[in-house]
């Protein structure tokens, strides 16, 4: 029985994450700030990460086996999480925006981005840079590291709003806002990630690795998959969620040639909306 320790996981795919984990026979802990409480059947330590004193105080000699970092955002975090937690792997869940400032017209591959290509000077935290830094500041350490590196996450309990706002878009009849020439990126459904999350964090490699379903979507691509008229109107102008201006796609090889089978993006595209319209 492995100890593993989720550092979020009270909410969307983290609790997921922590439910697939207990259900498996680990012995989980869930470490949060206490506004939303963690699952069943896992142990809870209440604790901010940004306030190193008090997360050593509320881990105590604790160590586990492995740690699903859901929440780390910047290098700062990154470093305090190092220097407190005691652990033999560390998972942290990163994102497809640290491919953002990427310029490609083939599906992005892990190598284009590593420690050696992130500058730890830059001072600005954007969402992207935030987590390029974070994965390099794990990745120089001792420890066993893995940054899984997210696509665009729909379906499931979604808190951001992103698919809604097409979807109470499209249903309106009101026009969706778009870039000039739209280009296509990859998708997940949460339960695939909160599959895929627990399955790194009880295997054993380490690295960058990309997680999405197969089958790219363009917004044009997504509004048509929802809308149930055959002419949406579109406006190029300030664009919407999931509007991208550049080839973002994920290159998911690594992750099945490591043995993980990942679905096509129609396979669950018109379940996640039609959640949403009977929510």
């Amino acid at each position: 029985m492995k100890k593993v320790l989720v550092l979020g996981g009270s909410r969307y795919f983290g609790r997921g994450v922590a439910e697939r984990l207990r259900d498996a026979g680990m012995d989980v802990t869930v470490l949060n700030r206490g506004s939303t409480p963690a699952p069943s059947g896992v142990a809870h330590l209440i604790a901010d990460r940004d306030d190193e004193a008090g997360l050593k105080a509320a881990l105590g000699s604790r160590s586990f086996d492995v740690v699903l970092d859901q929440v780390c955002y910047t290098p700062v975090q990154a470093e305090i999480a190092r220097r407190v937690l005691r652990t033999d792997r560390y998972v942290m869940t990163s994102t497809i925006e640290v491919y953002d400032q990427v310029r490609t017209e083939t599906p992005m591959t892990e190598s284009l981005v590593t420690p050696a290509n992130v500058d730890l000077e830059l001072s600005e935290y954007e969402y992207g840079e935030g987590k390029r830094q974070a994965e390099a500041v794990f990745a120089a350490g001792d420890t066993p590291f893995v940054s899984v590196r997210v696509a665009h996450v729909l379906g499931g309990e979604d808190f951001t709003g992103r698919l809604r706002h097409y979807v109470e878009r499209l249903d309106a009849g009101d026009a969706v806002d778009i870039h000039a020439d739209p280009r296509p990126s990859t998708f997940i459904h949460a339960r695939e990630i909160a599959d895929f999350l627990t399955w790194t964090t009880l295997a054993d490699f380490t690295g960058p690795v990309n997680a999405g379903s197969h089958g790219e979507l363009s917004v044009l691509d997504l509004a048509a998959a929802i809308s149930t008229e055959p002419g949406f109107r579109v406006v190029e102008r300030d664009a919407s969620p999931f509007s991208f201006d550049r080839y973002a796609v994920l290159d998911t090889s690594r992750a099945t040639g490591l043995g993980f089978s990942f679905s096509t993006t129609t396979d669950w595209l018109g379940e996640a909306v039609e959640e949403l319209r009977k929510a």
